[in-house]
């Protein structure tokens, strides 16, 4: 059964009141990646997905992602909005997080701003921000959003939420 909505306080966002299908935006405050000591991603230019029950997932242009430490994988995925994913290993020195992050190179029509850009998987990075604020990963390790103190829910991946 799905909870009711938490209201939103000052300067926060509901997921509940973020559309579907999904909307992409540019984010409004700048996007941090860290892993194994080393900033993978700094972006003043990265956009957001908005969807229903999901904290945003955020996608860093390319050139504001040290690519270098981002191997590509065999994994691909689906996503009926966005197209077919295909997935990175980071490793930074003697650590990795295998399919960390992940890339649309042809996404649909409506997310073609964001073809080549880079999420990563929160719970996969040593720590995550949208501005000063350090993101949470979004419950259950399936899906890539990312909690901060602008959004509340409940959020889709928490038990019970599969039906949502």
């Amino acid at each position: 059964m799905l909870p009711p909505p938490i209201p939103p306080g000052p300067g926060q966002e509901s997921v509940w009141d973020y559309p579907r299908p999904p909307r992409l935006e540019l984010s409004p405050k700048p996007v941090r990646v860290e892993f194994n000591g080393v900033v993978l991603a700094q972006s003043d230019r990265a956009y957001r997905v908005l969807e229903t029950s999901h904290p945003p997932s955020y996608y860093l242009p390319p050139e504001d992602v040290q690519m270098r430490y981002l191997l590509p994988t065999l994994r691909a995925s689906f996503c009926e909005w966005k197209g077919q994913a295909r997935y990175y290993t980071v490793m930074v020195d003697d650590r990795e997080a295998i399919d960390g992050a992940w890339v649309y190179l042809e996404p649909t029509a409506s997310f073609a701003a964001i073809a080549g850009y880079v999420a990563f998987y929160p719970s996969l990075m040593d720590a995550c921000y949208v501005g000063d604020d350090r993101a949470e990963p979004q419950p259950g390790g399936f899906y890539g959003g990312w909690v901060t103190p602008d959004v509340v829910g409940p959020f889709k991946g928490v038990p019970g939420s599969w039906g949502w």
